[in-house]
């Protein structure tokens, strides 16, 4: 089962400055494992475009078009 995403409240959440405005938007935030599985990488489809997230071998995200 994927869980959802999350966001965190108070401090614990990543704040996105809108414009010049000074009103904040929650980023979500999702556990790569909700995305990756049990597995080391997935393909993400954004505007019909295929981008691949991968864990190297030094525990690092990559992600390629």
């Amino acid at each position: 089962m994927i869980p959802s995403p999350s966001t965190y409240p108070s401090d614990d959440r990543m704040d996105l400055l809108a414009g010049t405005g000074s009103s904040v938007a929650t980023v979500p935030v999702v556990e790569v494992g909700a995305i990756l599985g049990t597995g080391r990488e997935a393909v993400i489809l954004h505007k019909g475009e295929r981008y691949r997230l991968r864990v190297t071998a030094n525990d690092k995200l990559i992600l390629t078009k």
